[in-house]
């Protein structure tokens, strides 16, 4: 059960901020069992060779760091007082298969979804219908764990082995955070759970979207209504398992808000095609309004929080970017990569090693702060 901030529960906002300070220690035990931050950081030193040799599943399961991302995504997720919700979310955080793909197990029933996404111009008909859904070998189990999956395309935020577990666990505590800031600034709370399983389901198909390739690379996304496509998929996902319309708008609001018309309309189209995938009326499952025009009214603030929790990529993206160039000269210089080396397989795993145990963001931090030579030393402590 998360914390009742009312006077109800016997524990008033007065209260609340009195004992704060001595219950942090304690909730993050809660949320994160056996966790310290000396053994999130903690690096294993590996050889050339061994880190070579290690597939992303590998490194993720390795990462000290992305592991405590994960533990503390199910443990949060675990806090979610109500317990269909609860279930829900923690059963598509333990295997985010892509479910509704039971509509779509023939190539005729493929076809059709293809003429019906193309023809409400929610996706280009230069892609293919053979290259508009990513490959699912079973629909009933995850292409690979959500915490080893990258958090983007492999140019973008957290584009390493776990990076999905580091970025949805930022994402988590930021929108926790906000809504913790406009209770003791305003005093009034928003609904917690809502908050948590929004922004834990946000990105739940970027494990079937991102699947890592035999080069250490990861697949390309398409665009699909406007957005990458692992958006309007994960939408689709929450639709069809039959998520509250609460969530899924809240949701859908992760890339952009209704703030404005201009802006809700992109989230209404992003619903829109997500019910065609999943089969439903949006109406009729309570996400937009009677006429279809808007989000359902009032807009919800929660809807607010989850877009403004989900702005870790401004950062985490050219962080990615600009540590890239830096970290060939090192595997260049340091492991005597040729410029075919550089661009491909061998790169590849040494910059998703040094990414996924130290993240690209502290890699950013210490090449900013520290210098290219500040970097090197940190690369030769995790890779002999």
């Amino acid at each position: 059960m998360g914390l009742q901030l009312d006077d109800k529960d016997g524990f008033t906002r007065r209260k609340f901020l009195q004992v704060s300070a001595g219950t942090a220690a304690a909730m993050m035990v809660t949320a994160l069992p056996n966790f310290s931050w000396a053994q999130a950081l903690k690096v294993e030193k590996v050889g050339l060779e061994q880190c070579l040799s290690l597939t992303p599943l590998q490194m993720a399961k390795k990462s000290n760091l992305v592991q405590a991302s994960y533990d503390y995504i199910t443990g949060i997720c675990g806090e979610i007082t109500n317990q269909v919700l609860r279930d829900r979310v923690l059963q598509v955080i333990h295997n985010p298969a892509p479910t509704f793909m039971q509509r779509y197990t023939t190539s005729d029933a493929q076809k059709i979804l293809w003429q019906k996404l193309v023809a409400a111009k929610y996706l280009s008909e230069t892609i293919g219908v053979d290259d508009f859904l990513p490959p699912s070998e079973n629909i009933q189990k995850a292409s690979q764990p959500f915490y080893a999956a990258p958090g983007s395309g492999y140019m973008s935020h957290h584009a390493y082995p776990g990076g999905l577990a580091t970025h949805t666990a930022f994402n988590i505590r930021s929108s926790l955070n906000v809504s913790q800031g406009y209770f003791e600034t305003f005093d009034y709370k928003l609904d917690r759970d809502l908050i948590i399983a929004a922004q834990a389901l946000h990105d739940l198909h970027k494990p079937w979207v991102f699947q890592w390739q035999e080069d250490g690379s990861c697949l390309k996304e398409i665009t699909l209504a406007g957005q990458g496509a692992h958006h309007v998929l994960g939408i689709a996902e929450s639709i069809y398992r039959g998520f509250p319309p609460d969530v899924v708008v809240a949701q859908a609001c992760a890339h952009n808000h209704p703030g404005s018309e201009k802006d809700e309309v992109e989230v209404i189209e992003w619903i829109k095609a997500a019910c065609i995938i999943a089969d439903k009326d949006p109406i009729g499952e309570g996400l937009l309004s009677a006429d279809g025009s808007t989000l359902p009214i009032p807009r919800r603030q929660e809807n607010f929080v989850t877009h403004l929790g989900d702005h870790d990529w401004v950062l985490s993206g050219p962080a990615v970017k600009w540590t890239l160039p830096a970290l060939k000269k090192i595997a260049q210089q340091e492991y005597k990569m040729n410029d075919q080396e550089l661009n491909g397989k061998k790169f590849n795993a040494l910059r998703n090693y040094v990414f996924s145990q130290f993240s690209a963001m502290r890699s950013y931090q210490v090449l900013a702060t520290q210098g290219e030579a500040g970097l090197r030393a940190k690369v030769r402590e995790m890779i002999g």
